[in-house]
């Protein structure tokens, strides 16, 4: 694929890769830019909630292919075979602590133009993120919801660099958890993405693409 084309026919370039070519790995530089994907999403109020464990060696898959062992093999062969798999994972909890140090490093990179607005910066993250804690009591849901915007963004910046890849919630997150130490420290497993490159004879490759239809989607007032 050629890694400049028009936003349409990467959307339909795209597709949930279901069987990978062993031989063909992602490149340093690809890999780079993969990571900067992921650094780079939007979040709400800069929380990057999250944190990725990223397998290129085949030891590092084999560990990450113990989230596929039993009830979810049937995504095993689509780990073993990638060229890299990423495990995407949110934050545990979200205290002002974090928002201080994540406020911090914006300071650092520039954001604010006084103390004044730092503060106030700091303090519209804490309210915001107090009224999720404790009047919505849905925290925890709220910075998976960021994760998941960082995994849409990050499936079709994949594309636009010729990479293939197929996102899987079908894993034993405990098991994952478990296995990289991730509740130590302060985050859970959450989705998994494998990357590479097309299989010859991966059956969803050749499968025309279906989406609902516009007159069911939008509203245009």
């Amino acid at each position: 694929m050629q890694k400049e084309m028009s936003l349409e026919a990467l959307l339909n370039w795209r597709y949930t890769t279901k069987s990978f070519d062993e031989n063909k790995k992602i490149s340093a530089e690809d890999e780079e830019q993969l990571k900067n994907l992921l650094r780079m999403s939007a979040s709400s109020i800069n929380s990057q909630p999250w944190h990725f464990v990223i397998a290129k060696t085949d030891a590092g898959k084999e560990r990450m292919a113990k989230g596929t062992a039993g009830f979810f093999s049937f995504n095993a062969a689509k780990v073993k075979q990638a060229s890299h798999v990423i495990l995407f994972c949110a934050k545990t909890d979200i205290d002002h602590g974090y928002l201080e140090q994540v406020t911090e490093k914006e300071d650092t990179d520039g954001r604010f133009a006084n103390s004044d607005l730092k503060a106030q910066n700091l303090g519209a993250k804490k309210l915001f993120t107090d009224i999720h804690r404790f009047d919505l009591k849905d925290a925890q849901h709220w910075m998976e919801k960021q994760v998941y915007l960082n995994l849409g963004s990050f499936l079709l910046g994949a594309a636009s660099l010729g990479i293939d890849a197929v996102p899987m919630e079908g894993i034993d997150m405990k098991a994952l958890d478990e296995e990289f130490g991730l509740r130590e420290q302060g985050y859970t497993a959450l989705v998994m993405v494998g990357l590479g490159y097309r299989a010859q004879d991966d059956f969803n490759a050749a499968l025309p693409k279906s989406r609902l239809c516009e007159g069911t989607l939008f509203d245009i007032v």
